[in-house]
């Protein structure tokens, strides 16, 4: 299911997590660090920017 983009970045939380990979690549366990919230909570905000397409996972 694709997302709309700009729900997606109509979210706080959402800008800033973009705001932060703007800067360098992290992982959601160093994402989750710069928040007041659960790491499941910032992997669904992740989520849902990755289904809208605003970002994309890289597999090592």
């Amino acid at each position: 299911m694709r997302r709309d983009v700009f729900q997606a970045i109509a979210d706080p939380t959402r800008r800033d997590i973009l705001l932060l990979l703007t800067k360098d690549r992290k992982n959601l366990n160093t994402l989750a660090e710069h928040f007041n919230m659960s790491r499941q909570a910032v992997s669904l905000h992740v989520k849902y920017l990755n289904e809208c397409g605003v970002i994309t996972f890289k597999h090592k």
